[in-house]
């Protein structure tokens, strides 16, 4: 389980999608923000990097919220 905090993930997000985190809430649509595909390499880094996590770009193409994201840093 993560021990990262809610807001502590909204922070790493809000980082690499380059908004604030007061901009976001977990039920934004990715189709609000700039979610792109240097995004998207950014978030497997992040993934790796801070969850020891490796994940493939399909996971994320099935993303349709903020929540989405965040899920997967809890799994």
């Amino acid at each position: 389980m993560s021990t990262y905090t809610m807001d502590k993930k909204m922070e790493l997000l809000a980082d690499i999608l380059d908004v604030e985190p007061t901009d976001l809430s977990p039920e934004m649509k990715l189709s609000e923000l700039d979610w792109d595909s240097l995004v998207s390499l950014s978030y497997i880094a992040l993934m790796e990097e801070e969850f020891g996590k490796e994940i493939k770009g399909a996971q994320i193409k099935s993303f349709v919220t903020i929540q989405d994201a965040l899920d997967l840093m809890e799994e």
